[in-house]
């Protein structure tokens, strides 16, 4: 992981409705809880218009799946360390 990310980096989803056509966007803290939401977007049929994060700039949903996958091999590491703060 470089040093541009943090544990949490916000993500914007901006969105198009597809029944009233009104651009819409909501906010997620980690990639996972971003997929999360553009899944389920998709499932609604909404076009997702783009995803933003500071350190990122403009992403896709792939890249998002892959900042997910990265969430997910750290979380262990994270936990870990945790765990060892509190024996510490």
């Amino acid at each position: 992981m470089d040093g541009k990310r943090g544990k949490e980096m916000p993500y914007t989803i901006v969105f198009e409705t597809r029944n009233t056509q009104e651009v819409s966007a909501t906010d997620a803290t980690t990639a996972n809880q971003a997929l999360a939401i553009i899944t389920a977007l998709q499932g609604a049929n909404e076009e997702i218009k783009f995803i933003r994060s500071p350190q990122e700039g403009d992403i896709g949903v792939e890249m998002v799946r892959v900042l997910a996958k990265e969430e997910e091999e750290e979380m262990p590491v994270a936990l870990a360390n945790v765990s060892r703060a509190r024996e510490g």
